[in-house]
């Protein structure tokens, strides 16, 4: 299994998205200096790319162009944009990474998965749809449940596309801070399953 080549922050665009929990993926992209801010639109979405041998603000260098999309297609049709990417560079799906919101971990946690269930997430179902595989990696934000309880009844929709409180704010932009550390090995070409013991799922926040 080759590093990650690929890596798509899952989120809705527009303005009334931002700061909500299913964009989640597109804070923490906000909060890197590591990546790029001259994108371009491409692949319907908002593209941008580091070269190989890239100097890092740590010094480290990276081992292989990497490059990150924002897929604009709105999140039920996030693969749609991945999927054009990832032909027109000739990419696997193995060699994605897709940072999502995560509803079954609470806030404070993170998670590095590879490939098994969808969740009921949107954005992984068109991943799959649109690659005919689930065999991608994926960075899992927490932002938990409607009152930390599961139940079939619950306004899931409402909950993902309403904003973070300010005490959520404050935790995620920390958990944002240390989270910073696994997508920097990613990004300098860390095989993701070397990282699977640390990050498989782990509260950086309590």
């Amino acid at each position: 299994m080759k590093n990650i080549q690929l890596i798509a922050f899952l989120g809705n665009y527009g303005k009334k998205y931002d700061g909500t929990r299913h964009n989640v993926a597109w804070e923490f992209a906000k909060s890197l200096q590591i990546i790029p801010c001259n994108t371009q639109k491409k692949f319907q979405g908002h593209f941008t790319s580091l070269d190989k041998g890239t100097t890092l603000l740590n010094g480290i260098k990276t081992k292989d162009k990497v490059f990150f999309l924002w897929p604009e297609t709105y999140m039920n049709l996030s693969g749609q944009s991945v999927s054009e990417c990832a032909k027109f560079y000739k990419i696997k799906p193995e060699n994605i990474l897709v940072v999502h919101d995560e509803l079954e971990l609470a806030p404070g946690f993170v998670s590095l998965k590879w490939s098994g269930g969808l969740g009921g997430h949107n954005g992984l179902r068109s991943m799959k749809s649109s690659f005919g595989t689930a065999d991608f990696w994926r960075l899992r934000f927490g932002i938990g449940r409607p009152n930390g309880v599961k139940e079939q009844n619950q306004d899931i929709a409402g909950y993902v596309l309403s904003s973070f409180t300010k005490d959520e704010s404050i935790l995620l932009s920390q958990t944002f801070m240390q989270a910073e550390e696994l997508i920097t090995s990613i990004i300098v070409g860390e095989n993701p399953q070397n990282l699977l013991e640390k990050w498989k799922k782990v509260k950086l926040v309590e």
